[in-house]
């Protein structure tokens, strides 16, 4: 009873949406198909999640043009790329997903810009309002013409069009947003024409006036027709974003101009505003990693809501049912956004409705499988859940003749591992050596921004006592024992240690995990040699207890190997080292550690560097000697996780999922 306010009828424009929780838009990549519809993987997709609860399903972005800007068919959806299949294929999902009394908005983008991805410019270069520099490459963007312009508002109108007989309930534009192409415009850094697009404020939003003018001409003022939409920018410079907590100059769209542009903008005819901050220069604020601070956006919906008369939804990891709640009820937001942690449990909807809060698979903010597979692969997945747009490949097979599987190791792997073998029907059961499971997730959630690290184990241990698997803690597995209990099969997940060596005096000498899990105080002043992941999460984390910190990383620059995939989270994490007072040592190899003095060797010379610990975060190794043991007495033997090979969660979660689901 406590969520029922979240679960209150709302309107936006003409349209009913039966509860308070939207689907937030992510780039549909792998999605389409080869003529501008959608694939079967992606309708399955959509209707997973409209299956789950989800009041509003928004796609992500799909195309209205592919001239202007090529976009490299099939990437996205587009609307007018080829509309027979575009509503034959779009029909098929919205009449799925309206069987779960969804709606469905399609959401239109008329390009990138200056922000497209490296991998889809081909030889043409990039457009933009003006000859400026691109985001990612040292390319000068070419400027559009008004013919080049008007072009793109009608096929707004005809993309909308379509979308409307292919029985969506609105649109989203994508458009003064993130720094994309029609942001760009209304920009003032990025927008230096003199013409009827450029100038004053009204002259910059002119594209974005025209496009909802042409779509409610062509679908009738009644369609509705929302905006995704920043507030402000966050730009310090070209290639340079804000941090939380920094003074600068906002070069970019600041809250004031924010204010009275989405003012206009309403007043042009846009019937929401999905509200966020950010543009591609200061990325991690439009998709924000673990290092941001939950419901970031709020205060900038409120502010939405004070000015404008439309409603306003709000996402930016709004997975806590307690801060979506106040936020409706404190009038923050009309709806709430959910849209990695939809990823991560498409049910999650429902399992809120019916109280089930334990059962919500967690989303850790890693980004690995979902903008980082984007931005690498072209592809939108999820690290902590294996079937995210893979619904129909990746379904479960129930099994005829159940199987008894033992597994050793109760860390991602391992509990992944065994609950996909319950949820089909086989016998799992876990020995962990340990005091409780969850592997490397324990010490990694250490950390204040890593709390969702810890959710996940707590998730995991929640679904294998649901699940009735037997958990044997405090139980180190030997070739012995294992032959013993004469199991189907065997799974060794005995998962990885960390890589360590002497500096002479070891006395205060440590490892990251055991600063982390506490067993050792590093003092005030310490070094941390490795400027990798776990050992720059680690500097953060302690420079945020008040402590002096110091890397010493012997490639030229942190996080160059095994650094997070998605540029959000290592960009984000790369500037707040320095921000936070963390002194980096690159191209340097600690010597020896005696009577608290470490020395490096650096190419300027040799430095001496005074401090009550030294932390190692170089790396881990595998542990895999149990499995080599193993590897000629055991028929059905299989070896997961970090002990087959260091890597990420997703992977653990992944190949464990890939392993048990066919066994």
């Amino acid at each position: 009873m406590k969520y029922n306010t979240l679960f209150t009828p709302v309107k936006i424009g003409s349209v009913t949406i039966k509860n308070r929780f939207a689907m937030a838009p992510m780039g549909p990549l792998g999605l389409a198909d080869a003529e501008g519809g959608f694939n079967q993987r992606g309708i399955d997709y959509y209707t997973e999640r409209a299956k789950g609860g989800t009041g509003l399903i928004m796609t992500g972005v799909t195309f209205v043009e592919n001239q202007v800007e090529e976009h490299g068919m099939p990437n996205c959806p587009c609307s007018t790329y080829n509309p027979v299949q575009f509503v034959r294929t779009g029909r098929e999902m919205t009449e799925r997903v309206h069987a779960y009394g969804a709606k469905i908005f399609l959401q239109m983008s008329g390009g990138f810009g200056r922000v497209t991805i490296p991998t889809n410019l081909g030889e043409f270069p990039p457009v933009a309002p003006s000859p400026i520099p691109h985001r990612w490459l040292d390319k000068t963007c070419r400027a559009l013409t008004v013919e080049e312009i008007k072009s793109i508002v009608k096929k707004f109108g005809e993309g909308a069009f379509h979308a409307k007989r292919a029985g969506f309930d609105g649109v989203q534009i994508h458009a003064v947003h993130e720094g994309y192409l029609i942001d760009q415009f209304a920009i003032a850094l990025f927008n230096q024409r003199t013409d009827e697009y450029g100038g004053s404020l009204e002259k910059r939003l002119r594209f974005a006036r025209e496009i909802v003018e042409e779509i409610k001409r062509q679908c009738g003022a009644d369609f509705p027709v929302t905006l995704r939409y920043s507030v402000k920018s966050f730009i310090k410079d070209w290639r340079e974003g804000g941090l939380p907590g920094e003074v600068f100059e906002e070069k970019g769209r600041d809250t004031e101009e924010g204010i009275e542009a989405a003012k206009l903008l309403v007043s042009y005819g846009y019937d929401a505003l999905d509200t966020d901050v950010g543009t591609y220069d200061a990325w991690w604020w439009n998709h924000p990693p673990m290092y941001q601070e939950k419901g970031l956006y709020r205060p900038y919906c409120r502010l939405m809501k004070e000015n404008v008369d439309v409603p306003v939804l709000c996402a930016g990891r709004m997975d806590d049912p307690d801060m979506a709640l106040e936020a409706i009820e404190t009038g923050v937001c009309d709806i709430i956004s959910l849209g990695r942690p939809l990823l991560a449990d498409p049910d999650y909807v429902n399992k809120l409705r019916s109280g089930r809060i334990q059962e919500i698979r967690p989303c850790i903010s890693c980004q690995e499988g979902c903008m980082g597979r984007v931005q690498e692969y072209s592809m939108i997945n999820c690290a902590v859940n294996p079937q995210a747009a893979r619904e129909r490949v990746t379904e479960y097979r129930p099994v005829c003749r159940p199987k008894r599987v033992l597994i050793v190791g109760g860390g991602v792997a391992g509990c992944e591992a065994a609950r996909v073998l319950a949820v089909r029907g086989h016998k799992p059961e876990i020995y962990e050596k340990g005091g409780r499971l969850g592997g490397n997730l324990i010490p990694g959630g250490a950390p204040g921004f890593k709390e969702d690290d810890l959710a996940l184990a707590d998730w995991y241990e929640y679904q294998l006592k649901k699940l009735g698997v037997p958990v044997y803690l405090r139980t180190e597995m030997t070739k012995e024992m294992v032959l013993k209990e004469q199991c189907d099969a065997v799974i060794i997940a005995t998962g990885s240690e960390p890589k360590i060596f002497s500096l002479g005096e070891d006395e205060h000498v440590y490892t990251a995990s055991q600063v982390l899990m506490k067993e050792k105080d590093p003092g005030e002043n310490t070094v941390i040699i490795g400027g990798g992941l776990v050992g720059c999460e680690t500097a953060l984390w302690l420079a945020e207890q008040g402590k002096k910190v110091t890397i010493v990383e012997a490639l030229p620059k942190i996080l160059a190997v095994n650094g997070p995939l998605c540029h959000a989270n290592s960009e984000m994490l790369e500037r707040l080292i320095p921000f936070k007072g963390i002194e980096v040592i690159g191209n340097a190899k600690a010597q020896n550690c005696e009577k608290g003095v470490l020395r490096v060797e650096t190419k300027e010379g040799e430095r001496k560097i005074p401090c009550d610990s030294v932390i190692l975060s170089v790396g881990y190794r595998e542990n895999n000697s149990l499995y080599r043991e193993l590897e000629f007495e055991i028929p059905e033997l299989y070896l997961l996780g970090d002990a087959r090979r260091v890597s990420n969660i997703m992977y653990a979660v992944w190949d464990a999922f890939e392993v048990a689901n066919h066994i």
